[in-house]
């Protein structure tokens, strides 16, 4: 302690962060890095991997997928509506003329500060690897990143002329490369981690998720980090995961880090917690707005209060599929066939739009944009068109049947069941088995039903997801610490993270809207969002490496021996030997 006193951040830093590797991985993205650095890798956590299947799968995703029901699409127009009210615009099916109220125009000369490097077209994925036996004098270009990296060489006129017995499919693609596949390509797009949890499904088992998971991160740690899989054990793992996860997928990503990538030790941190190290704060209700997820949960004095956990399954994609529609409704999209199931780079495309252009603020809200269309690797057409009622797709996060967040409807909360919790106390409670999974961990291969309805349900086991907005999440979540001193402090420490934090004009509409859900009856007439001190794209990663630096005695981090010889065993029935044991490793920071 007398050293921490006296030695400079930095030097600090440098000297225990160069061996620790933060993951933290999101419903949409990975951020990873080492310690040491100030800003982590942020990539889209997916795989493409080749396939010679007939007929072919492209997304894998797409086998799941529901469209709007007619219900979904009535409680869509009810909230734009609704939305529109507040923001002083024309209802949706209302024209312009028939406005009963004096218009405010925005800005209609076309981008925003932000949105010049965004406007280039992107471009598809070279999915050819040079022969590395070849004897053209090609050689100097192959194989020179790793296999998830696409050079610039490659998309030269001269690889074109190659013939087709002088270079190969790629194995794997990886991060955004993966996202920029033409459909028309024999690839299959493989996401993990959906809406908070892992991805299975029935085209989707675990085992191949747990699959992808260890390629997608080995990839990051061999071509990013340059750690090689001969160094690996010189290193140690923090992981920063998200308040969704649960106990089963916890356990399974430390069998994965410890055993599979052979990090020497790692811990856990909860996600909201380290975005409150991240920020320098002590006391805060953590709000992180990511991709597909946005989870909500107060801290005190350093003590994440697990009675506060709110997970709200609508995050930044859900916005841009808004955008998508209301742009349609509008008649103001090109006539292009834009599908963002099928061809994700048209999500990619859609996420730079929203980021250059949706703001929350009043009156009409138009702005000049390039829109660019993808069709079967052919090159990006460009179409210049006004897009309008900008400011409706962000204030879905308010009414979230404007976002119709259940595309992807997540697989049932007993799917995740672990007769083994790590946070609550099972230990003296009796579950029925089914002798096909006495393991409490993998069904049995010949249940008749599919996987997840062979499992039994609790209703002890509160279901996670909230159907409300934010503001009434935020609320629910503050008010539920049931002392009003703590009350006051934490409505006035509301901190946004995660990239859609980033929305102009988010942090007013927060405050306003929280305060309008306090019920009256409750002494509280003041709600602030506290301004970021760092990215929030990254604070919760910078947070987790902040308490790994800080951890001097590594009371609360789990061994790799320790792991392997006493953990869980994927496809046994070995426990680990003593669950309190367990909760207090793993779990340390969440509880305490």
């Amino acid at each position: 302690m007398d050293y921490l006193k006296t030695v400079v951040p930095s030097q600090l830093v440098a000297e225990r962060g160069s061996r620790l590797v933060v993951i933290n991985p999101g419903s949409a993205n990975i951020r990873i890095g080492l310690a040491q650095q100030d800003t982590p890798f942020n990539i889209p956590h997916c795989i493409a991997r080749y396939t010679d299947q007939v007929p072919r799968i492209n997304v894998i995703d797409q086998m799941i997928s529901s469209q709007v029901t007619t219900a979904q699409h009535v409680e869509r127009e009810k909230a734009y509506d609704i939305i529109a009210s507040l923001l002083k615009i024309p209802f949706l099916d209302e024209e312009v003329g028939n406005n009963s109220f004096p218009r405010k125009m925005g800005r209609v000369d076309g981008y925003y500060p932000q949105s010049g490097k965004n406007n280039a077209a992107l471009t598809w994925t070279d999915i050819y690897e040079m022969d590395t036996n070849s004897s053209l004098p090609f050689d100097s270009l192959a194989n020179k990143d790793c296999v998830g990296e696409v050079s610039d060489h490659h998309k030269g006129a001269d690889v074109k002329e190659l013939s087709s017995s002088e270079r190969k499919f790629r194995k794997f693609i990886f991060g955004e490369d993966a996202l920029k596949i033409s459909p028309t390509e024999p690839y299959c797009l493989h996401r993990p981690i959906r809406r908070g949890h892992f991805n299975i499904s029935q085209h989707y088992p675990m085992q191949q998720v747990l699959e992808d998971l260890l390629v997608i991160w080995d990839w990051i740690l061999v071509d990013k980090l340059h750690i090689p899989h001969s160094e690996r054990s010189m290193y140690s793992a923090i992981l920063v995961l998200p308040e969704a996860f649960d106990n089963r997928e916890i356990k399974e990503i430390l069998s994965l880090v410890l055993r599979d990538l052979r990090f020497s030790s790692a811990v856990v941190h909860q996600e909201g917690l380290a975005a409150v190290f991240g920020n320098g704060l002590s006391t805060a209700c953590i709000v992180n707005i990511g991709a597909q997820v946005t989870s909500v949960i107060c801290i005190e004095d350093g003590v994440a209060l697990p009675n506060t956990e709110k997970t709200l399954c609508f995050g930044g994609e859900d916005i841009s599929r808004c955008l998508l529609w209301t742009q349609r409704h509008h008649q103001t999209w090109p006539q292009i066939r834009t599908d963002i199931f099928l061809k994700p780079i048209d999500l990619l495309m859609l996420n730079r739009l929203k980021e250059s252009h949706c703001v929350i603020k009043e009156g009409e809200l138009h702005a000049v944009a390039v829109v660019h269309s993808y069709e079967d690797g052919m090159p990006a057409g460009s179409h210049k068109t006004k897009l309008t009622a900008l400011n409706v797709p962000p204030m879905g996060l308010f009414y979230p049947m404007l976002l119709v967040p259940d595309v992807f409807p997540p697989p049932p909360r007993s799917w995740f069941h672990d007769y083994e919790d790590m946070l609550e106390d099972t230990w003296n409670m009796e579950y029925p088995r089914r002798p096909d999974m006495s393991d409490g961990l993998y069904p049995g291969s010949n249940a008749s039903l599919p996987l997840w309805e062979s499992y039994p349900v609790f209703p002890s086991k509160p279901k996670k997801e909230e159907k409300v907005g934010l503001a009434e999440a935020i609320t629910t979540s503050i008010l539920s610490t049931g002392r009003i001193d703590l009350q006051r402090k934490l409505f006035c420490s509301i901190q946004l993270i995660g990239g859609v934090a980033l929305t102009g004009g988010l942090i007013p509409a927060v405050e306003e809207r929280v305060l309008h859900t306090i019920p009256s009856n409750v002494a509280i007439d003041t709600v602030e969002v506290l301004q970021p001190r760092t990215n929030t794209s990254y604070v919760s990663w910078k947070g987790g490496a902040i308490l790994g630096i800080l951890d001097i005695g590594r009371d609360a981090w789990i061994h790799r021996e320790d792991w392997i010889q006493q953990g869980i065993h994927v496809g046994t029935g070995r426990k680990y030997k003593d669950s309190h044991y367990l909760q207090g490793q793993a779990m340390c920071y969440i509880n305490s």
